[in-house]
């Protein structure tokens, strides 16, 4: 019997169980196909470390004795999708049978079911064995709501509880304590990046003609692209950063792209690390240096883990694939050119932008309040906004970034996962950075040109989404402050936010 088990690119988890021992009748195969690299278009750097990792994992596996096949760009060109490439090799390898894992984005996971109703084999589908939680979690769990959720999820994994099954430090969440701003004179260590050398990658790439975005230094390549260097960042991560990561999670300087952050969510999602191995670190560590390490440092970072990430991938395959079609506010605009290019006169926007096309990062904030937040008042069209956030991205694969972004930047579920749009003006982006500073706009004004756009797009998102919206209880008392408004300011300010939306593509 000759056995073809197939490991997608973000299925590199040594630790499944179809590793523990080598089997002469069982062949792994992996491939870099441009159906992958042509969905969406891509940053370079998170092309580059994907098509890195899976041939680490390659090379990985078969010093450990087991027998794989790999295929790169230049074997797999001819092919035009993953089914006809598995064809292919089913047919050369004289396949009795095949077995894939669970994908974990909807287009793969009808992808592969149709794939298989083609065979006259037998074939099987088996877990990941990465997720905490299984497809069905959001019935699963009470209320569908994250608190709830994540209550649940300590309670399971006994993390962060104490020996009468209570939370540690008598609650749940310490979200209150994890808001600050950076001080003037905050200083952060300096981030752990890589050098692995990609340049044959690049140069593939460059031969097949694979549109990107971005920016990437072929011959230093400064993400992990194996379970060593993501271990290492995990440690460097606990060592220096998560003393002060809770406290300054929401913070924005133009002076750093990593500050406080782990920046692990590229090995997680590739499932390089385990989620619970993560978090059982965390934990761990926390315990052993509670004297510099407050408690609700370590459960704002597990909170992300063990309840965010667990919670959005729930959502997803609860509502997918009408997920992917909603647009609760009917937002159609175009997306702004600068989103590709950085260059606006808004310092915010041009900071995490001008960091997004360099690193293939910025931190959850700067997505969801700078632009996500622009994208939300201004009425860009999700499919646009999707798009954006799913190719620029190192750690965006849909599962996790749909959620983020179709529903909580820019509420187009209609509030499934927010419960009221997080719309704001330039007052919370001043409060949390120090971007408006050095910004060609004043961030204290609401009208005229010079004025912060953040300001009056704010006000005339409300005002002309109030029909959806009033219902909203949560945003009751804002609708009454500009109720309450002078007539004319009112106007004054709609009008400025109108001359903005009609030269959006130059602000």
């Amino acid at each position: 019997m000759r056995h073809v088990k197939l490991i997608l690119g973000d299925q590199l988890n040594a630790r499944h169980s179809w590793f523990r021992a080598p089997d002469d009748r069982v062949v792994f195969v992996l491939a870099e196909l441009r159906q992958e690299t042509d969905y969406v278009v891509h940053h370079r750097q998170k092309v580059l470390a994907f098509f890195a990792a899976m041939r680490q994992f390659a090379e990985a596996l078969s010093a450990a004795g087991h027998q794989v096949r790999y295929f790169t760009l230049d074997d797999t060109a001819r092919f035009r999708d993953l089914p006809e490439w598995l064809h292919s090799v089913l047919a050369e390898e004289g396949a009795d049978a095949f077995s894939y894992q669970q994908p974990d984005e909807y287009r793969l996971d009808e992808q592969m079911r149709a794939f298989c109703r083609t065979l006259e084999m037998d074939s099987d589908v088996v877990d990941s064995e990465h997720f905490l939680t299984g497809r069905d979690a959001w019935n699963e769990y009470p209320n569908s709501r994250l608190e709830y959720f994540y209550r649940a999820l300590r309670k399971q994994y006994q993390v962060l509880m104490d020996d009468e099954q209570k939370p540690l430090g008598g609650q749940w969440n310490f979200d209150a304590d994890n808001r600050e701003a950076l001080p003037k004179e905050a200083v952060w260590p300096e981030p752990l990046r890589f050098a692995t050398d990609v340049s044959d990658i690049d140069g593939m790439l460059q031969r097949h003609g694979v549109k990107t975005l971005g920016r990437a230094d072929p011959r230093a390549l400064l993400w992990p692209t194996s379970r060593e260097q993501s271990r290492q960042l995990l440690m460097h991560f606990l060592k220096y950063n998560l003393a002060s990561f809770g406290r300054y999670q929401d913070a924005m300087t133009p002076e750093g792209w990593s500050l406080f952050h782990s920046r692990l969510a590229f090995s997680l999602n590739s499932k390089m690390l385990h989620p619970l191995e993560v978090i059982r670190e965390a934990e761990a560590h926390w315990h052993r240096h509670q004297d510099e390490i407050t408690l609700a440092q370590v459960e704002g970072f597990i909170r992300q883990i063990l309840g965010w990430r667990e919670y959005v991938r729930a959502l997803y395959w609860q509502h997918m694939p009408e997920y992917g079609t909603r647009n609760h506010l009917r937002a159609r605009r175009a997306l702004p050119a600068y989103y590709w290019t950085g260059k606006t006169r808004m310092a915010c926007m041009a900071h995490a932008i001008g960091q997004s096309l360099e690193y293939a990062y910025a931190h959850h904030i700067q997505r969801l309040m700078v632009t996500g937040n622009f994208a939300l008042l201004a009425g860009i069209d999700p499919d646009a906004v999707d798009a954006w956030y799913l190719g620029i991205y190192i750690d965006a694969v849909e599962w996790v970034e749909m959620p983020n972004t179709r529903g909580m930047s820019q509420y187009a579920d209609g509030g499934l996962i927010a419960s009221k749009p997080y719309a704001a003006s330039g007052q919370y982006i001043r409060k949390m950075s120090h971007y408006c500073r050095q910004c060609a706009y004043k961030v204290n004004a609401k009208t005229g040109p010079d004025s912060c756009p953040f300001n009056s797009l704010y006000w005339h998102f409300l005002a002309r989404n109030r029909e959806t919206l009033k219902g909203n209880a949560r945003l009751k008392l804002v609708y009454a402050n500009w109720d309450r408004q002078n007539p004319d300011q009112r106007e004054a300010v709609l009008n400025t936010a109108e001359h903005h939306l009609s030269q959006i593509n130059k602000l």
